[in-house]
């Protein structure tokens, strides 16, 4: 892996960077579209390659392990050719997953008990089987194994999470040295800052993680229902100790404006359903506001879809048949809907790139913000 960092913008700690990895260069900061199943909801590979064109998308380690099963994925040659997919892949390592299995999971030193959400069926994992089980799908990026924390979280609580996630991290990293790739590529191995939302656990978390020298960071336990503000500030927090010259991955983040907000920070890699989710239910992102498509009000309006659009589908189809296929019930709805908002962040972490290149990305930034607060 190479990271180049190119230029940090004068009024705000945002950079624009280029990350090479063996299938393909990623130009920052990013956005990654989340194939969980190794699939990018309602997309196809080949919108995905030759509309939106991601230049990386993310796939959960949980759910690949559940379903194909790892077997499969080795037989097929690993997760980009079972696929389809030739561009870049990062796997959560399934910390967020157990996370939200709180009714069915216990957590210990050793690892994770946990029932599977499909057949209730019972599985144990470790720092040292998840990277083994990462190794099998074959992602360009991985991730540690670590323990995401609830919001709220009591302070006691956070600060001995942490620790076992720093201890996790060492088993980890003694494991990879054992672990062989599996494909004829490398991959890159990423730790994860934890300490809930208490700045003190943070500083703690990116010093330790700092000081493990990856090839690339990321931020953890973020987006989990705190507020915005909060967010933000443990971002920054952990942004000004993690290295300069290596990629900051803020997990599971977010609507457009928290990418901008965090954008302006100093991330550089972002991953979250939203856009696909709220697809989903009709919900459009757009630059002037947010619409939901399934309002009366745009039962007649034969626009485009969305004429700032960069997806075919913003000029190809126009509200009133969008609005249709929601009110029928049609599944092409869903499908329009999600290139359009995968299109959209990607269009606003790309400009995000061309503002921060050019010199003129805060006005720009604060420009966008307000406008994407409307509803339209």
């Amino acid at each position: 892996m190479d990271f180049t960092l190119l230029k940090t913008d004068v009024g705000s700690k945002a950079r624009a960077g280029t990350l090479t990895l063996d299938h393909g260069s990623i130009e920052t900061p990013i956005f990654m579209p989340v194939g969980t199943v190794g699939t990018v909801k309602s997309v196809h590979q080949r919108e995905l390659r030759e509309d939106i064109k991601p230049d990386i998308i993310l796939g959960n380690t949980y759910h690949l392990y559940l379903r194909p099963g790892i077997e499969i994925l080795e037989q097929a040659g690993g997760l980009h050719k079972f696929m389809g997919w030739e561009g870049n892949i990062l796997t959560d390592s399934g910390g967020y997953q157990v996370y939200s299995l709180s009714n069915n999971r216990k957590i210990k030193e050793e690892g994770v008990h946990f029932k599977s959400h499909i057949d209730g069926s019972k599985h144990f994992f470790t720092p040292e089987n998840v990277m083994e089980i990462q190794r099998s799908i074959g992602a360009d990026i991985i991730m540690a194994f670590d323990e995401c924390t609830p919001y709220p979280c009591e302070y006691g609580y956070a600060k001995n999470s942490m620790h076992m996630t720093h201890r996790w991290l060492e088993r980890c990293i003694e494991h990879l040295k054992k672990v062989p790739f599996k494909y004829d590529y490398a991959q890159t191995f990423f730790p994860i800052v934890q300490g809930s939302t208490y700045t003190d656990l943070r500083k703690q978390s990116a010093e330790y993680i700092a000081g493990v020298n990856a090839d690339g960071n990321a931020i953890g336990g973020l987006s989990v229902g705190e507020p915005a503000e909060e967010m933000y500030a443990m971002a920054e927090v952990v942004c000004d100790i993690l290295p300069q010259d290596k990629p900051r991955y803020l997990m599971g983040v977010g609507t457009p404006i928290n990418i901008l907000e965090n954008i302006a920070l100093g991330v550089d890699m972002f991953d979250c359903v939203m856009p696909t989710r709220n697809a989903r239910n009709g919900m459009l992102f757009t630059s002037e506001g947010t619409i939901n498509i399934k309002n009366k009000k745009w039962e007649n309006d034969f626009s485009p879809l969305d004429p700032s659009g960069m997806t075919f589908v913003d000029s190809d189809y126009s509200k009133a048949y969008l609005r249709h296929l929601f009110a029928a019930n049609e599944y092409l709805g869903k499908q329009i809907a999600t290139i359009h908002n995968l299109g959209f962040y990607l269009w606003l972490v790309r400009t995000a790139r061309e503002r921060i290149l050019s010199g003129d990305f805060s006005d720009w930034k604060n420009k966008m913000v307000n406008q994407m607060n409307k509803r339209l």
